[in-house]
């Protein structure tokens, strides 16, 4: 990826009206490809610190690549990605990562604590055995998901929600400053749905930066301060109240919008299971798309 230094870096942030050092993640010019499809096109995106965003679009918008692009789990075909001002492989230790639970094997023979220690792994280094002072900053951890109850249950033992509350708590004993969250609400009743929301806005107010990919519209208002309209291209970023308006949502999901409109009454219209991305996207072979 091209690397365009921190005196750029800082003349772009400020052109989008967020000053560079208080910039969390700045995305230029990403794109990201499956066997020459486009699943990402030309992002270009900048979050500052301490908000608490939502990734919103349809099935297939591409919003876990995009996470899995910032993680560096899946490799751009262009563009460049920024975590706190330097290249991710300079910043993994201070990012934090929920992914979604069904990519999970639950099968495997591990307890409920011995999971969430493993989040330590990344601050102890693989050759050094967790202690005393993992074990107790795991069991805080457990704590504040509500599960210290059944630290030492097997995993495969756990319902749905109770797992997710598990990655939260192994996310949670990183003690990150940037936090992914793949569809966490995804599966989880309504006790454990609130339980994550007070989660996600205590690390809010404590500064940190909680990336989360929503699929409930009805929520973004009442749970998120930012948000990020996706379809292979970004249709919007912003303050909730600015970017999340009936206009974008219609240009995000192709006039079909599966909102329910403040005031309405009945349940929400559920999404389509796959949408043609509003702007056409063309299959490409080059491996900058731009030099087509």
């Amino acid at each position: 990826m091209i690397d365009r230094g921190p005196m750029a870096q800082s003349h772009i942030a400020k052109a989008r009206g967020i000053a560079a050092d208080v910039t969390a993640i700045e995305i230029n010019d990403l794109t990201v490809a499956y066997r020459d499809k486009p699943v990402l096109w030309d992002i270009d995106l900048v979050v500052p610190k301490g908000v608490l965003l939502a990734v919103v679009g349809p099935n297939g918008a591409g919003k876990t690549t995009l996470i899995k692009a910032v993680l560096g789990l899946v490799k751009p075909a262009a563009g460049e990605i920024r975590v706190h001002g330097a290249p991710y492989e300079k910043t993994r230790s201070i990012v934090g990562y929920v992914p979604q639970r069904g990519s999970v094997d639950w099968d495997f023979p591990t307890t409920v604590l011995d999971v969430v220690m493993m989040g330590r792994y990344g601050n102890l280094g693989w050759l050094r055995r967790p202690g005393k002072r993992e074990r107790t900053l795991a069991m805080e951890a457990l704590v504040k998901v509500g599960m210290e109850a059944l630290s030492n249950r097997q995993i495969s033992q756990l319902s749905g929600g109770q797992q997710q509350r598990v990655f939260l708590a192994r996310a949670l004993v990183q003690d990150a400053q940037l936090y992914f969250m793949d569809e966490p609400f995804q599966g989880v009743d309504a006790k454990t749905e609130r339980a994550i929301v007070t989660l996600l806005q205590d690390l809010r107010a404590a500064g940190k930066t909680v990336v989360v990919v929503h699929h409930d519209l009805q929520t973004v208002h009442e749970y998120f301060d930012w948000v990020l309209l996706l379809n292979v291209r970004r249709i919007a970023a912003g303050p909730v109240h600015e970017v999340f308006t009936d206009e974008n949502l219609r240009l995000t999901y192709g006039g079909r919008v599966p909102f329910l409109a403040p005031g309405e009454s009945g349940p929400p219209r559920q999404p389509p299971r796959a949408l043609t991305p509003v702007h056409g996207t063309p299959t490409f072979t080059s491996r900058d798309p731009r030099q087509r």
